[in-house]
């Protein structure tokens, strides 16, 4: 399992996201900003932070 915390990117943030691969975290998290956020444009450079602080979970709870 790939898990993304959000409060490693945004301090304070509660908000994370589990998937079998890498691809789904990006995508839920991208799909949080869009629906959460109200981010319309979601730049390469943010995805890019968003997999780097993406880690291998050895938890099967999905988020």
């Amino acid at each position: 399992m790939k898990r993304f915390d959000s409060a490693t990117l945004i301090p304070g943030s509660t908000w994370s996201a589990e998937a079998d691969t890498t691809a789904e975290v990006v995508r839920r998290a991208v799909e949080n900003l869009r629906t959460l956020h109200g981010e319309t444009d979601i730049r390469p450079e943010m995805i890019e932070r968003i997999k780097e602080r993406i880690v291998d979970s050895t938890s099967t709870r999905s988020h």
